[in-house]
């Protein structure tokens, strides 16, 4: 059974930074494609960033590029995105996702079950 846990979110003040953790397991795959996505209250799921195991190669969403960044440690099976500045609309629940294509443009089957990021004073 396939595993995806998200960790590490909590209150920041704006302007401060802040690294979540996802943590997947349970895939029989070589490569994978894990993406960063994140719901505000009543908006849509946005994508935030992905990053391919192949080769490490990232794909950002291009307003959020620069203070966000994704990283991989691909011997602990564990994903990164480290954030940066933060905003009060940047609250929202951060969704870590799972492909098992070898890039970022393949469908994401498998989610976790999201951490609540807040900005807030």
């Amino acid at each position: 059974e396939v595993h995806i846990v998200e960790s590490g979110g909590g209150l920041v003040q704006p302007g401060g930074s802040l690294r979540i953790s996802c943590r997947y397991s349970g895939f029989s795959g070589e490569h994978y494609a894990i993406g960063w996505f994140r719901q505000g209250p009543g908006s849509e799921r946005k994508a935030i960033a992905c990053i391919s195991t192949t080769d490490d190669s990232t794909k950002y969403t291009e307003a959020l590029k620069g203070r966000f960044t994704i990283s991989s440690d691909g011997a602990k099976n564990t994903v990164y995105l480290a954030m940066n500045d933060l905003r009060p609309d940047d609250t929202a629940v951060y969704y870590c996702a799972v492909n098992e294509g070898s890039t970022c443009l393949q469908r994401f089957a498998y989610w976790g079950q999201g951490t609540q990021v807040t900005v807030s004073s």
